[in-house]
């Protein structure tokens, strides 16, 4: 992720700096034992573009909905975008959470 220009809306700006390191840093494990399909976008009707191996880490840029799918971790319809334009399924990758944990893509 790049970022071309920060703008300062309020409020310390070394902590928004912090903020933004510390949530673009943090990375979350994919289930142990899984080759991942990565896809051109959030369902399985989207081509693969490549494949994570065992034992990778993902970063999570932001979530959107879409074809539900069940993995080691529940079921569910959220992906998750790892860099522009690839996306895997939530449900294989451990976020601590049945839920939205990042920004809705597209937000």
């Amino acid at each position: 992720m790049s970022v071309d220009r920060v703008e300062e809306v309020g409020g310390d700006r070394d902590e928004a700096v912090s903020t933004l390191a510390a949530t673009t840093s943090t990375t979350y494990p994919i289930a142990p034992g899984v080759r991942l399909n990565v896809r051109s976008g959030p369902g399985t009707s989207y081509p693969i573009v490549r494949v994570l191996p065992e034992g990778s880490r993902v970063a999570i840029l932001c979530q959107s909905p879409g074809t539900s799918i069940t993995g080691p971790y529940g079921t569910s319809n959220i992906w998750d975008c790892i860099q522009s334009d690839e996306f895997v399924a939530d449900a294989y990758v451990l976020t601590g959470s049945d839920g939205y944990i990042r920004p809705r893509c597209g937000s």
